[in-house]
């Protein structure tokens, strides 16, 4: 199913979709200074997919805790020991629950032990809860560090353990890492990396431009227009958002952050004899400053009381034509790759299982996404493509002979329906050798098993004329190739 989120708007004004399954296997890094609009992006991010994915924020500076009234988001305090968090975390996964991981209040030690508990309790949760789940971790230089600074090495070793788990092995998981950073200099390189989907807001370091504009495929010329985006403006790029990179304007969200912006306040009209004594009169009491602590942690029955009752996400309503659009084009590819091998020279003469693992590889360079044909779906196209006989149409005939080809095993295919098409057009019969290279093989003896093996069960006839010259028939279809010699070479 293909959900298509609206993060905003193009130059043009026209609405730019994020794909959220394709992200829910390639990732995403935002990275902007500091009032660029990263949690701004997030936040919108968060509340266009709520209905569609359950959701996870590790939170260290209690910005996101507002999703929780609107959306329904149980909002886990980080104070807590590292059995209680792991326990949470995979109670989260069972019962499908959206949280908020609120690490305000800790300090940056505490912190990175906290959420490294959190992040590897959702990624060892059992096999049966492996649940798709977007991670969304804001300021992600504090969890995975490029450098130590003044955190231990233990807790960097943890936490950045954890991080790269999330976006390295997650997928297999369910797990969707979202990570942000202020600035890619300080983001631990392996972690950064494994994201396949960019959106890159301001930023003025040139080593934070020059990376930002690699990643995505710009010249090192362009790498200053980072420096004129304006708040909430990013450029995106990634299977999930854009094939190019695209200047997005994010839209308008509908909570907002505890903190938010700093504004203009004017100082309070007094004379500087008057401020003076204020501050400098020691025997006026001062006002006790208020202390600025966090929520008490709420029980931990309570909260697992929450996770429990909390509802699952409901699933959203697919858009039926950009689900066609979609196929079509991850079809185009997918014949792309398999035509590929068909070309190369010694491609024809190796197993469909021996060239799988190469196929893989090619679809992870071209961002296929989580749908991968397996070994059976790679075996029948690389058939019916090396038979030369993929792309013939919706012609109701031959829709016909591939329903009937489909009950072969899927390396016969292929053969069968080159087979076919020879008897459909009365082209003449192809010889053993074509039928052979068609399986896979260099034997023109296999020519001739595959059509015995396939006329003992039916499928066709075979016959010679009176020179001697091979002809095959399709009862079913009542089809007829004209007469071949069998052992004709076959071409190229």
């Amino acid at each position: 199913m293909k959900i298509g989120i609206e993060i905003g708007t193009n130059t043009a004004g026209s609405p730019v979709r994020l794909d959220l399954e394709e992200l829910l296997s390639t990732r995403l890094l935002v990275q902007g200074n500091s009032g660029s609009g990263k949690s701004h992006l997030l936040r919108r991010l968060l509340e266009q997919s709520a209905g569609h994915v359950q959701q996870a924020i590790i939170d260290p500076e209690g910005d996101f805790v507002g999703l929780a009234e609107r959306y329904g988001h149980v909002v886990i305090d980080a104070e807590r020991t590292q059995g209680e968090i792991t326990r949470l975390a995979g109670r989260i996964r069972r019962h499908r629950a959206s949280v908020v991981f609120n690490l305000e209040g800790l300090d940056a030690d505490a912190q990175m032990r906290s959420a490294a508990a959190f992040l590897n309790g959702l990624f060892d949760a059992e096999r049966e809860h492996w649940f798709p789940m977007l991670v969304v971790v804001d300021e992600a230089q504090l969890f995975a560090p490029a450098g130590g600074g003044e955190i231990s090495d233990e807790a960097r070793r943890i936490s950045l353990s954890a991080m790269t788990n999330l976006m390295c092995r997650g997928r297999k998981r369910g797990l969707a890492g979202v990570i942000a950073t202020q600035r890619l200099a300080k983001l631990a390189k392996n972690v950064a990396a494994e994201a396949s989907n960019f959106l890159m807001g301001r930023t003025f370091l040139d080593i934070d431009m020059a990376r930002a504009a690699d990643l995505l495929g710009m010249e090192k010329r362009q790498a200053e227009s980072f420096r004129d985006l304006n708040t909430g403006s990013f450029v995106a790029l990634g299977p999930a958002l854009s094939r190019r990179p695209l200047p997005v304007k994010i839209g308008h969200v509908e909570t907002a952050s505890r903190n938010g912006r700093p504004a203009l306040m004017p100082p309070p009209e007094m004379g500087t004899a008057e401020l003076q004594d204020l501050i400098f009169d020691d025997s006026a009491p001062d006002e006790p400053l208020p202390e600025r602590r966090p929520p008490p942690p709420r029980p931990t029955d309570e909260l697992l009381a929450s996770l429990a009752e909390a509802p699952a996400p409901e699933p959203g309503v697919a858009d039926p034509e950009a689900a066609r659009a979609f196929d079509a084009e991850r079809e185009a590819i997918l014949d792309e790759i398999v035509h590929q091998f068909v070309a190369d020279p010694d491609a024809p003469f190796r197993s469909a299982a021996a060239l799988y693992p190469d196929f893989l590889v090619h679809c992870r360079v071209r961002r296929i996404g989580s749908k991968v044909p397996d070994l059976a779906d790679f075996t029948r196209r690389l058939a019916i493509a090396r038979a030369g006989v993929d792309g013939q149409g919706a012609d109701e005939e031959w829709q016909r002979a591939v329903e009937q080809a489909a009950a072969l095993p899927e390396e016969m295919q292929g053969v069968f329906l080159m087979l076919a098409r020879a008897g459909m057009e009365g082209a003449p019969s192809p010889g053993d050798e074509a039928l052979a290279r068609a399986y896979g093989s260099r034997s023109p003896s296999r020519g001739r098993w595959l059509l015995t093996y396939m006329e003992e069960r039916g499928y066709l006839v075979c016959e010679a004329d009176f020179r001697g010259k091979r002809v095959v028939r399709f009862p079913s279809f009542g089809w007829k190739t004209a007469p071949a010699d069998p052992r004709a070479l076959a071409a190229g």
